[in-house]
C-alpha cells in the first residue's frame, strides 16, 4: 500500500523527518548520561560516599530497561504517540520532583524511577519508528534516532554544570528547571510521531535483506526459545555494563586519576558525548554491512582494548584518559544501536517492539552491575583503575559468546 505525503513531501524523503523528531527527544532522554556533573556536588551536599552517591543513575538506568519490557508492546495498543505523550510527562515529573528531594533516597525514588520509568516507555517509540519507516536502512535509521541520546551529554554537561556553579539555582533547582524544558519538548515532539501504513516499502526496493539477517518473523514467545536471542542478550548485557561503568564515573576518574580540574572534567564528557553520539550512526551501519556477529566482535576487541590501555598506562596521564573514555563512550553508543538493529535483523520487524523491549532489559542488567561495582570497587580500593580488570574479562567473554552463538535464526524442516 502507498503512502501519499508525509511532512508534505514523498514518503521516501518525508520519512527522515520521523528521524529527526527521534533525535531530537534523545537528546532530551539522553541527560541521564551527564550525570556524573553531579555526584560530587550531591555528596557534599548530603555527605554521602560515591556509591550513594550513584544511586539515582544506577536506579534510573535499571527502571529504564524495566520499563522498556513492560511498556513494550503499549505502543501497539496506544500507538506511538500516545505512549510516546505518557512517558515524556513521566520524565519530566521525574526531573521536576527529583529538584524537591531532601535526600538521596527521595531524588533516586523521584529521578531515578519516575523518571527512568518515563524514559522506558517514550525511548522505543522514535526507534520503532524509524526502524518501521527504513526497512532498507535499519542500522543506519534507528543508529541516527538514537544518537541523540548519545550526544545529549554534550549540551547537558556545561549546561548542568554552569547551573549548579550559580548559587541562585544549586543542584536541586537544576534538576528541577530541566524537568519543565523535558516536558514541554517531549510533549511537543511526541505530537507527529505515527507508523507507515501496513505493507508500505520505499520505491524501488527489493526487499533484500542485510547481512546476517534470519530467514523467519519471530514473536516474543519464539524468540526466547532461540540461542540466538541469549546471545545477543548476553552481549549486550556485557557492552552496556562496560559503557555505563565509564560514563557513570567519567568525571570523577578524570579528577582523581588524569589529575583534571572539575571544569575539564567536565568539559571532557562533552567531548566524550560526541563519540558516544557518533557510535551509533558507525555502529548501526556497520550492522547492516558486517553483521551482528561482526560488529559486536570489533566493538568487544575495542572495549579490551581500551580497558587495558587505561589500567596499565592510564594514572597522571590525559592522553591515555582521553582515548581509553573515548573509546568506551563510543562502543556503548555503538551497543544502543548494534542491539535494536540486531533485534530486527535476527528475528524480524513484526513484532520489534516487544522483542527488543526484553532485549533492552540487558541495558538494566548492564547498568546494575556496572554502577555497583564501579562504586564498590572505588570505595573499597580508594581508587578508580581496578573498576577495569572485570571490564577486560567480561569483554573476552563477549567475544567468545559472539563467536559462538550471535548467528542467524533459520526456519526448521
Amino acid at each position: 500500500m502507498s503512502e501519499t505525503k508525509v511532512f508534505g513531501l514523498k514518503p521516501e524523503q518525508g520519512r527522515w523527518v520521523f528521524v529527526l523528531l527521534g533525535l531530537l527527544m534523545n537528546i532530551c532522554l539522553g541527560a541521564v548520561y551527564a550525570f556524573s556533573v553531579f555526584k560530587k556536588p550531591l555528596q557534599d551536599l548530603w555527605e554521602i560516599n560515591a556509591t550513594q552517591s550513584g544511586l539515582p543513575f544506577m536506579i534510573f538506568l535499571a527502571m529504564f530497561a524495566l520499563f522498556m519490557a513492560l511498556a513494550g508492546g503499549l505502543s501497539s495498543k496506544w500507538g506511538v504517540k500516545r505512549a510516546a505523550l505518557l512517558g515524556g510527562v513521566l520524565v519530566g515529573a521525574g526531573w521536576i520532583l527529583a529538584g524537591f528531594a531532601g535526600n538521596i533516597l527521595w531524588l533516586t525514588i523521584f529521578y531515578g524511577v519516575i523518571g527512568g520509568a518515563g524514559v522506558g516507555i517514550i525511548y522505543g517509540c522514535p526507534i520503532a519508528v524509524s526502524a518501521k519507516w527504513f526497512p532498507d536502512k535499519k542500522g543506519l535509521a534507528v543508529g541516527l534516532t538514537v544518537m541523540g541520546f548519545g550526544l545529549s551529554a554534550l549540551i547537558m554537561a556545561p549546561l548542568m554544570r554552569a547551573m549548579i556553579a550559580n548559587e541562585a539555582i544549586g543542584a536541586l533547582r537544576t534538576f528541577t528547571y530541566l524537568g519543565i524544558a523535558f516536558t514541554a519538548i517531549l510533549v511537543l515532539l511526541s505530537l507527529p510521531l505515527r507508523d507507515p501504513r501496513e505493507g508500505w516499502k520505499p520505491t524501488g526496493w527489493t526487499g533484500q535483506t542485510a547481512k546476517g539477517s534470519s530467514t523467519i518473523d519471530l514473536d516474543r514467545k519464539q524468540m526466547v526459545r532461540t540461542g540466538t536471542f541469549y546471545a545477543l542478550w548476553g552481549t549486550y548485557t556485557i557492552g552496556c555494563l562496560a559503557g555505563l561503568m565509564a560514563i557513570g564515573i567519567s568525571s570523577p576518574v578524570g579528577q582523581e586519576v588524569a589529575m583534571l580540574s572539575p571544569s575539564v572534567a567536565a568539559l571532557s564528557v562533552s567531548v566524550f558525548a560526541i563519540f558516544n553520539g557518533v557510535g551509533r550512526p558507525i555502529f548501526g551501519w556497520l550492522t547492516d554491512k558486517l553483521s551482528p556477529r561482526n560488529t559486536a566482535l570489533l566493538s568487544f576487541v575495542l572495549i579490551l582494548a581500551a580497558s587495558a590501555l587505561l589500567y596499565l598506562w592510564g594514572e597522571g596521564s590525559t592522553f591515555v584518559y582521553f582515548l581509553s573514555f573515548i573509546i568506551l563512550w563510543m562502543n556503548l553508543g555503538g551497543w544502543l544501536a548494534i542491539a535494536p538493529t540486531a533485534t530486527a535483523t535476527l528475528f524480524g520487524t513484526s513484532h520489534y517492539a516487544k522483542n527488543y523491549g526484553l532485549v533492552f532489559t540487558s541495558y538494566g542488567i548492564g547498568a546494575l552491575l556496572g554502577n555497583t561495582l564501579a562504586g564498590m570497587i572505588r570505595d573499597a580500593s580508594g581508587g578508580y583503575l581496578p573498576v577495569f580488570l572485570p571490564v577486560m574479562g567480561l569483554a573476552a567473554l563477549g567475544i567468545l559468546i559472539s563467536l559462538l552463538w550471535l548467528k542467524p535464526v533459520r526456519a526448521r524442516g
